[in-house]
């Protein structure tokens, strides 16, 4: 589906400021296949899914491992369906799903992106694993590639503490350093923000690995909200607001074992939603015991 200007109602003036943001989002990363899926993602990159569907053949080393999560399962599957909309107009679908084994996961996506005429297929992957040493989830590399609109091959490469990157985009490449956090993938991101919910946190910073530079974050946990969401009815919602590069609030249902439902982009012109479908699990459900 492509959204026009006259949809948006924007005026030219609007339009021109609009269109060099755009170029600077998705040029920074068209993702949220991701989500946050996740999910993050679409909302979180203001990508627009006209169609998205997970690549199954990609999953060798897949998860379990949370730290509050049954230790007795060895593998099991996430798989979540999104709807995505953009100023209220809805523009595509976003799919997302996470292979998990042990304490590792491989997270994949795959989407074709259409807005405002600009058309855009993206695809990526991401090896994450758990810290024994810091309690937490880490990336260890992902690749992801964008072809249409400004079109990459980008390759990253993380050490064991996630503190450097080895950023390689077309062949150039770059190094990164963050000395208060480990540097994150969008989907390690978005499994590590419901890590901290599940450890109660209220309040903590986390950094991504975006493909020029590194972004850092806040995340606020606010007070929870009751919702009547088909097909799941009432759900027990808890938001996240996220402040730094990007404003993003997100919505994880403690009644569904603290997956994403939802996520709110905040933008100055084009606000987006990503909103959850469907999800199906095999994996064991947290636990705060």
């Amino acid at each position: 589906m492509n959204t026009t200007p006259s949809e948006l109602h924007i005026s030219p003036k609007r339009w021109r400021t609009f269109a060099k943001s755009l170029a600077k989002i998705l040029a920074k990363s068209l993702a949220m296949p991701l989500a946050m899926p996740l999910v993050i993602l679409a909302a979180l990159y203001g990508a627009v899914v006209s169609n998205a569907y997970a690549n199954d053949a990609i999953a060798n080393n897949a998860l379990a491992g949370e730290a509050l999560v049954n230790k007795t399962a060895t593998q099991c599957r996430r798989n979540a369906l999104y709807s995505i909309y953009l100023n209220g107009i809805h523009t595509g679908e976003m799919t997302r799903t996470e292979h998990w084994h042990d304490k590792s996961a491989v997270v994949t996506s795959n989407s074709e992106a259409s807005i405002l005429g600009i058309g855009t297929q993206y695809q990526q992957r991401a090896e994450l694993s758990w810290s024994d040493a810091t309690n937490e989830w880490l990336t260890n590399k992902f690749h992801q590639q964008v072809s249409g609109f400004r079109s990459r091959d980008m390759q990253v490469t993380f050490d064991d503490t996630g503190r450097r990157s080895r950023v390689d985009i077309d062949g150039e490449v770059a190094n990164y350093v963050s000395k208060e956090q480990p540097l994150r993938d969008v989907d390690t991101l978005a499994i590590q923000i419901r890590e901290h919910l599940l450890q109660g946190r209220q309040q903590f910073a986390l950094v991504r690995q975006a493909s020029d530079g590194i972004e850092p974050y806040q995340f606020y946990v606010q007070p929870k909200q009751t919702v009547t969401l088909a097909p799941w009815g009432d759900l027990t919602l808890i938001p996240v607001e996220q402040t730094g590069d990007e404003d993003v609030t997100y919505y994880f249902a403690a009644d569904m074992d603290y997956q994403l439902i939802k996520a709110r982009y905040h933008g100055i012109i084009l606000n987006g939603l990503i909103e959850l479908d469907s999800y199906t699990s095999s994996c064991e459900s947290g636990s705060l015991n």
